[in-house]
């Protein structure tokens, strides 16, 4: 017997018992148990307290004592399966890899996920729900105008459709249209999924209402447990259960102001927990985070977990000449010039758009006589809101990059800024978590730069 068909015999012993399925924490207690770990390695393996563990434990093997009639254990739980007591129960699929006893086996390798392992060949898709999917969008803005995303549309589908990643970031400078790509997939692979949900965290909800949120979705006659472990536990339940798809906008309003990228407020830090526990815990669904400031977790994550991913999205292209159709510009073979000076950005390209037509009568060719960028007054205040999270180094180092005519080394900038090299250091790779900085490799060095928006906007706001 393997160890995904002792785990359905005994989620079958606790459902007759309790009316409930095994939860993640309860499968954890036998896939530990089966590997002989005691209750301290389970507990840092599940991000759990000891204690929690040994009595989510203690309670697991009185059910399964009450459903087989004998006392069961933690120590003697490989013993009554060596004894073919659950074997008994009902006849089992014999299995492979290490042998408990006579009619047991079990896979040792307790990391790998029973609905996938990771290769290059496509993995079997869910069958698409013949049902229709619940789909909660909350407080997602509406669509009016998609520009063309093919590329990226079709990433993050593979990612998560095909690959079944788990945890994605979904990342760029405010304005350049994650939100509208992102409520765009959602209408392409909606039929992939029993559940669709979408939520702005624009206003820094607390993890533990975020995560009582999601768990009244699944379950609203469920009483909700106040232990965050619990409600992680009740959630990654769900998410094995079902095949759902969630997002997460406006994650950067997790992290606080004035510190590096990525430190997140005070009393928000279960929020890394949650993030963890989805891209490292076997289930089968998706979570995507939209920030314009990258998550630690996925900075560390991406590296080490082929579940998790993230895409940058950057320029619109020639995509973006539908904008400038729409509010009626003219000199359209400049167009190309307008829209690389506003790096393709849909929402500085609108605003722009609206100045060349409110004050230069439609005429492109005449706005760009003037010494561009021009940031109109909302792009700078849409601008202010990224920059007034900055550290102090971070400033300085912008400072100095908007000061520079050329793209520069580091140590060109360390022997320029006044900053200590470990400050700076950091200030450098928090800027480029939070996208404000151009590297661009040339031979075997790297030089930073900012595009001439930011430059501009350093300019007026810093410089003057």
């Amino acid at each position: 017997m393997d160890i995904k068909e002792i785990l359905k015999l005994t989620d079958e012993l606790v459902l007759a018992q309790t009316g409930e399925h095994l939860d993640y924490l309860q499968e954890a207690i036998l896939r530990g148990t089966l590997q002989d770990q005691k209750y301290a390695e389970i507990a840092e393996a599940t991000h759990s307290s000891e204690g929690y563990v040994r009595d989510v434990g203690s309670k697991l093997w009185k059910i399964l004592s009450n459903g087989l009639g004998q006392d069961i254990t933690k120590a003697n739980f490989r013993v009554i399966l060596e004894k073919g007591k659950i074997y008994n129960y009902q006849s089992a699929i014999v299995g492979e890899t290490v042998t408990v006893g006579e009619n047991v086996t079990v896979n040792q390798n307790l990391n790998i996920c029973p609905e996938k392992s990771r290769s290059h060949t496509p993995t079997p898709q869910t069958q698409q729900t013949p049902t229709r999917s619940h789909i909660d969008l909350g407080d997602a803005p509406e669509i009016f105008s998609f520009y063309d995303r093919t590329d990226s549309l079709a990433t993050l589908e593979n990612w998560i459709v095909r690959d079944r990643d788990r945890l994605i970031a979904l990342l760029g400078i405010s304005g350049i249209g994650k939100t509208t790509l992102a409520l765009r997939l959602i209408e392409q692979i909606k039929t992939h999924f029993d559940y669709v949900i979408y939520r702005s965290l624009r206003f820094s909800p607390t993890p533990d209402a975020t995560l009582t949120n999601l768990l009244q979705i699944f379950s609203q006659q469920a009483e909700i447990p106040h232990a965050i472990e619990t409600q992680l536990s009740q959630l990654i339940n769900y998410l094995r259960k079902y095949r759902c798809l969630i997002i997460f906008d406006d994650v950067q309003m997790l992290f606080s102001s004035g510190q590096l990228a990525g430190q997140y407020k005070s009393g928000y830090e279960d929020y890394h927990l949650f993030f963890k526990q989805i891209a490292e815990l076997c289930h089968q669904s998706s979570l995507l985070l939209i920030s314009w400031e990258k998550p630690r977790e996925i900075a560390k994550l991406e590296r080490l977990n082929n579940y998790v991913h993230s895409l940058i999205l950057g320029s619109l292209g020639v995509a973006a000449k539908e904008i400038l159709k729409q509010h009626n510009l003219s000199d359209e073979e400049t167009w190309e010039t307008l829209i690389n000076s506003y790096q393709g950005n849909p929402l500085w390209l609108e605003f722009t758009a609206t100045m060349i037509q409110e004050l230069f009568g439609g005429k492109v060719s005449d706005f760009l006589q003037c010494d561009a960028p021009i940031l109109c007054e909302s792009l700078q205040a849409q601008l202010d809101q990224q920059f007034q999270r900055l550290t102090q180094p971070e400033q300085a180092v912008m400072i100095q990059l908007a000061n520079e005519t050329e793209p520069v080394t580091l140590s060109q900038i360390d022997k320029t800024v006044q900053l200590s090299t470990s400050d700076l250091l950091n200030a450098m790779q928090s800027l480029g978590r939070r996208l404000l900085l151009e590297a661009k490799e040339q031979g075997k060095t790297t030089f930073f730069t900012l595009n001439p928006v930011l430059k501009q906007y350093v300019k007026n706001r810093y410089c003057n």
